[in-house]
């Protein structure tokens, strides 16, 4: 077990967060109930007393076909599994190419766009606990049931990579804002919108201090440079407040907030 400090102010992806010690999980039993996985913290927002913190090693950053099973290492990084596939010619993850984040968390909150998720093709995930095939977990939008650190996953084997379809979710992520994020702030509710309730409560555009509900699109909450915790948080519950208030709707965070 090794421990290194990282800054999150440059390590994830909304650029907030302070140096902090960070568990590096080298095999299974390094793992403690009380650690929280952060990946690669592209949708995560560090606070100032975070839990603590643990990330699995490059021992688990492979990519392998054995038996006509694909069996993916839960740090693999989204652009190296979508690269591994174009040039083998492997169906099915085009939607990665533009999905950022490692294979771990990735499955935990079945990661997608639209209806490509990455429970569709899942075979099964191995855990501290073993084996789990997905007929064992619950998931669904944007959620798992998973509790514990994926160390692989496997997933059916199909060929015929599909370069249209790249094309296609770059078109859909192309009214995304550039500058430093978390991601999609807020899970859609059913049948509605988060950017669209954001922007109906006079959101869209808000900013406080260095963060902003993107005028580009509202459900980004993007980092003008110089953000900080408190504000993006104030960011968070007005949004959810001024919704419920005037649609009676509970937003549900999509980034983890960790405070």
């Amino acid at each position: 077990m090794k421990i290194k400090s990282i800054d999150f102010s440059k390590f994830s992806s909304i650029k907030i967060g302070k140096p902090i010690d960070v568990t590096i999980i080298e095999k299974p039993q390094d793992y403690k109930k009380e650690f929280y996985l952060i990946g690669s913290c592209n949708n995560i927002l560090i606070g100032d007393n975070p839990p603590l913190l643990a990330k699995l090693s490059k021992v688990y950053d492979y990519i392998k076909v054995e038996d006509g099973v694909l069996k993916i290492g839960g740090a693999t990084p989204s652009g190296k599994i979508a690269s591994f596939c174009k040039k083998n010619d492997i169906a099915n993850f085009e939607f990665l190419s533009h999905l950022p984040g490692t294979l771990g968390g990735l499955v935990y909150m079945n990661a997608g766009l639209k209806e490509y998720e990455i429970f569709n093709h899942l075979i099964d995930i191995t855990t501290i606990s073993g084996v789990k095939t997905k007929d064992k977990i619950t998931y669904g939008y944007r959620f798992s049931d998973i509790d514990e650190p994926i160390f692989e996953a496997s997933f059916e084997l199909s060929y015929g990579f599909l370069q249209e379809r790249v094309e296609m979710f770059k078109k859909m992520r192309a009214n995304q804002p550039k500058q430093a994020s978390a991601g999609s702030c807020f899970k859609n509710p059913d049948g509605d919108y988060a950017g669209r309730l954001i922007e109906a409560v006079g959101l869209k555009g808000k900013r406080v201090g260095d963060m902003e509900f993107s005028s580009q699109h509202a459900n980004f909450l993007i980092n003008h440079g110089n953000g900080v915790y408190k504000d993006a948080i104030y960011l968070i519950k007005e949004a959810q407040k001024r919704i419920l208030e005037e649609f009676g709707i509970s937003l549900e965070c999509e980034i983890a907030v960790l405070s």
